[in-house]
């Protein structure tokens, strides 16, 4: 059997990688190992995740009604149903992916694909007994086996009890506690959905603040709001070991508060990913594997191997869904021939947590480390007539602008709907805008939206809700 492409993995970027191979007019092959397109984000991450997550949002904002006199019953929760409606919406994503592939005549191969050469996949498990040939051969294959949470060995206790993203997005039951160990993204999503849900949620964090790496303005509004919610959290804290101990999990931590054992009825690990590149029969190719496990590529996601291309998780930070997709439009035209490079100015991240945390574009903790200067311009919701009228005025709104040019580098917000206002901030980076372009581009009242302008007023000093006047430079 044989193809031009071969795409090895059918997330979010291997079948984006895929159906535009398939546009631009080449025969493709998407091998994977799971019966159903999506991989992780669909599947068993991002998607369900959010779902849970619009529930964990409804049941908060009714609590919070109370404050306007409305006041609502305690929500009664069927995990059974609340289960199958997720798995509901995993799948009329799914089956919309390969009602997409078949239109688009792509071959979809259900085997677990490794490499005998640079040229050849020998096919094992899944549908690979059923073909003429359980060996695969191709022109091109791009590499898109994303990645899995990461387990060390010491916390890989064999216990139900003990479970990765993947085992909490189950919903096996609602625990009365749960210990989530990480203070990252994926362990606050989760506990956020488990919280409001009805469970006691700990966090306990190795650093010494949550979301390690992000910026500490914007993590401020979320921590506080963890604190309120969340039974407790604990910074600075090591686990020192796990255990089942009957129907509980023991659990040893050293830090400043805590200390010797404690019990919770579940521990959710969540202390990052690990890409997927070890077992794949890479060795029997040219492509180079780094110290962290990343297959290394060009601007153009080519491997060593002239024949293989590598995207997404398993080809380097960020480890993101929207990335791996460009990724993969990228690999499948630079094959067809296109000119075509991964040259961006900003990749979007989002913290999907209540507020939500989102951010474009350069930092000041990378302007600091690359000795770049920059000002910043931040606009407190505070001042924000829709954040007001919501009851949440816990954000923030900040930008990352070049001295001289006042082209805008960067941005950041927390608050209520982050994600979705973010987009706005990555066309204006990658366009180069300057931050009058954005102030002066009127935006609706009343909105959250208006934030990224009034913050861009606030450095312009034109700023109406707020009074900061632009300081005078020295000499003028």
């Amino acid at each position: 059997m044989h193809s031009q492409v071969v795409v090895l993995g059918g997330g979010p970027g291997g079948y984006a990688a895929a159906f535009m191979a398939a546009d631009l007019g080449l025969e493709v092959t998407i091998v994977e190992a799971d019966p159903r397109l999506g991989g992780t984000c669909l599947l068993r991450g991002c998607i369900p995740s959010k779902a849970l997550l619009h529930v964990a949002k409804i049941i908060s904002e009714a609590s919070e009604m109370a404050e306007w006199g409305v006041d609502f019953a305690p929500p009664k929760v069927s995990i059974d149903k609340l289960r199958a409606r997720k798995e509901q919406v995993i799948e009329t994503l799914s089956g919309g992916l390969a009602q997409l592939a078949k239109r688009r005549k792509v071959r979809r191969v259900h085997a677990r694909g490794i490499f005998v050469d640079s040229t050849t996949l020998q096919l094992e498990g899944g549908d690979a007994s059923t073909y003429d040939s359980e060996r695969l051969t191709f022109d091109h294959c791009i590499i898109a086996t994303g990645s899995v949470p990461a387990m060390p060995k010491m916390f890989d206790i064999k216990s139900p009890r003990v479970v990765d993203s993947t085992g909490a997005l189950a919903l096996a039951d609602i625990p009365e506690t749960m210990l989530v160990v990480g203070g990252g993204y994926i362990g606050l999503e989760m506990g956020t959905v488990y919280n409001e849900l009805g469970s006691q949620v700990s966090v306990v964090e190795l650093t010494d603040g949550l979301l390690p790496g992000a910026d500490r303005d914007l993590v401020k509004p979320l921590e506080a709001r963890v604190r309120e919610r969340f039974h407790a959290v604990h910074l600075g804290t090591k686990v020192v070991s796990l255990a089942e101990d009957g129907d509980k999990v023991a659990v040893e931590m050293d830090g400043p508060e805590m200390k010797g054992k404690h019990y919770y009825d579940r521990v959710l690990i969540s202390i990052g990913r690990r890409p997927v590149s070890n077992g794949l029969g890479l060795e029997n190719t040219k492509a180079v594997v780094n110290s962290r496990g990343f297959i290394e590529v060009d601007d153009k996601q080519r491997t060593a191997d002239p024949h293989l291309f590598a995207i997404g998780d398993v080809a380097g930070d960020p480890m993101l869904a929207h990335k791996a997709a460009h990724e993969g439009k990228i690999a499948a035209e630079v094959i067809a021939g296109h000119p075509a490079a991964f040259d961006v100015e900003a990749i979007p991240a989002v913290v999907f947590t209540d507020p939500e945390i989102a951010w474009a574009g350069l930092t000041v903790d990378e302007a600091k480390k690359a000795g770049r200067d920059v000002e910043v311009a931040q606009y407190p919701w505070q001042a924000s007539g829709r954040a007001i009228a919501n009851g949440r005025t816990d954000g923030l709104t900040k930008w990352i602008i070049e001295p001289g040019t006042d082209r805008v580098l960067g941005c950041g917000i927390v608050g209520s709907g982050a994600g979705e206002l973010i987009s706005e901030a990555v066309l204006a980076i990658e366009m180069g805008c300057t931050i009058r372009d954005i102030a002066e581009s009127i935006h609706p009242h009343p909105t959250l939206s208006e934030t990224i302008a009034f913050a861009g007023e606030v450095h312009l000093g034109t700023a109406t809700e707020v009074y900061r006047p632009k300081r005078s430079k020295a000499g003028v």
